[in-house]
C-alpha cells in the first residue's frame, strides 16, 4: 500500500489570513478611507522624518514637523486657488447675461436651422421662476430639511475623517519602524529572505512611481499654466494647477481642466474661435504627458497594461472611495511584484515542470 503524502500546510497558512484580510478590507471599507490616506501620506513621508532622526530629532517632533510642512503646502495652494475662484464666480455671475445673449444670437439660430427646434433663454424668466417656486411649493421646506439631516450627516462624516488622518499620520509617522519591525518578526523565517527582498523590490518601484508621479504633476501643471497664459485664458493660473495636479488619475485631469478652461472660455471671448486655442493646449498637454513626460519620468517601471490600469482605478475607487483612486496604481504595482515572483516560483517549480 502505498503511503500517503502528507499535505503541505504553508498554502493553508497563508491562504487563511489572506481570506480573512480581504473579507476585512470588503467589510469596512466605508471606514478605512481615513486610514489609507494617511499611510500613503505616512509612506511619502516618512523619509523625512528619518533624515530629521538622523540628525538628532525625535521621531514625534520630526513628525509633528513634517505634519506642519504638509499643513503649509495645503494652506499655500488654498491660498493661490480660492481668491481665484471667487474671484472667477463674480465675474461668471457678471457676465452670464452677455453670455446667453450669445446664446440667444449664435447658438440658437444654428439649432433652429439644424434641427427645427425652437429655444429661447432669458434670465430674469428663468430667474423669476425660481424665485416663484422657491415661494410657492409648499412641500419644499420640509424636502430641504430632509436633505439637510442626510447632507449633515454627510458633512459630520466627513469632518470626522478629515480631523482622524492627522492623529492617524502623527502615529504611522512616529512609530513606521517599529511597526515595520514587529511585521518583520512575525514573519516565519524559511520565508523570511524571499519576503523581505520582495518588500524591499514593492519599496524600490513605489518610490519610484511617487517620485515619478509628483514630478509629472508639477511639470504638467507649470505647462498647463503656461499654455493657458499664452491662449489668453483669465483663469490660467488655478485651473492650469488643477489640471496638473489631477493627472495622477488618468484621464480626470484632463477632462476636469477641458471643462472648466471650456467654461471659462466661452464666458471671455466673444466668439466660439476664443476657445479653439484653449482646445489646443488641451490637446498638446495631453499629447506630451501620454507621449513624452510620463514615460521619461515615470517610464515603464509599474508595466500595468491599460486595462489593468482601468480595473484597478474601478475597483480600488468601488472599495475605499476617492482615496481607493489615489491607492490603485500603487497597490497595483506592488502587487504585479508578488505576481512577478509567484510566476517566477511557479516556473522553477516541480507542478509546471512535470
Amino acid at each position: 500500500m502505498t503511503p500517503k503524502i502528507p499535505v503541505e500546510p504553508d498554502i493553508l497558512w497563508w491562504s487563511i489570513p489572506a481570506a480573512a484580510l480581504v473579507a476585512l478590507l470588503y467589510f469596512l471599507s466605508p471606514i478605512l478611507a481615513p486610514f489609507l490616506f494617511a499611510a500613503i501620506l505616512a509612506y511619502i513621508s516618512n523619509p523625512v522624518v528619518n533624515w530629521l532622526a538622523r540628525h538628532r530629532v525625535g521621531r514625534a517632533l520630526g513628525a509633528l514637523l513634517v505634519m506642519l510642512l504638509l499643513a503649509g503646502l495645503l494652506a499655500l495652494l488654498l491660498l493661490i486657488l480660492l481668491p481665484l475662484f471667487v474671484k472667477q464666480i463674480h465675474l461668471l455671475s457678471e457676465r452670464l447675461p452677455g453670455f446667453i445673449a450669445q446664446l440667444n444670437d449664435n447658438l440658437l439660430p444654428w439649432i433652429k436651422a439644424r434641427f427645427d427646434v425652437e429655444l429661447h433663454f432669458d434670465l430674469a424668466e428663468l430667474k423669476t421662476l425660481i424665485h416663484e417656486n422657491l415661494k410657492g411649493a409648499d412641500g419644499l421646506g420640509m424636502k430641504l430639511l430632509a436633505s439637510l439631516k442626510i447632507g449633515g450627516l454627510a458633512l459630520l462624516g466627513f469632518v470626522v475623517n478629515l480631523l482622524l488622518v492627522p492623529v492617524v499620520l502623527f502615529y504611522l509617522l512616529r512609530d513606521w519602524n517599529l511597526l515595520l519591525a514587529r511585521i518583520d518578526g512575525l514573519l516565519p523565517r524559511r520565508w523570511h529572505q524571499r519576503t523581505t527582498a520582495m518588500a524591499r523590490e514593492i519599496d524600490v518601484v513605489l518610490a519610484e512611481f511617487l517620485r515619478g508621479q509628483i514630478a509629472v504633476m508639477l511639470l504638467m501643471s507649470l505647462l498647463y499654466v503656461i499654455g493657458l497664459w499664452l491662449a489668453g485664458l483669465e483663469f490660467a493660473l488655478p485651473i492650469g494647477i488643477i489640471t496638473g495636479m489631477l493627472v495622477f488619475v488618468p484621464y480626470v485631469g484632463m477632462l476636469t481642466g477641458l471643462v472648466l478652461a471650456t467654461v471659462v472660455a466661452l464666458m471671455q471671448f466673444p466668439s466660439v474661435s476664443g476657445v479653439v486655442p484653449v482646445w489646443i493646449v488641451f490637446g498638446i498637454g495631453q499629447a506630451l504627458e501620454g507621449m513624452l513626460v510620463t514615460p521619461l519620468l515615470v517610464g515603464q517601471r509599474i508595466g500595468l497594461h491599460p486595462l489593468a490600469v482601468i480595473f484597478a482605478l474601478l475597483a480600488f475607487g468601488q472599495l475605499f472611495g476617492f482615496f481607493g483612486i489615489l491607492l490603485a496604481l500603487p497597490a497595483s504595482a506592488a502587487l504585479l511584484v508578488g505576481l512577478r515572483h509567484f510566476r517566477s516560483h511557479y516556473l522553477d517549480s516541480s507542478l509546471y515542470k512535470s
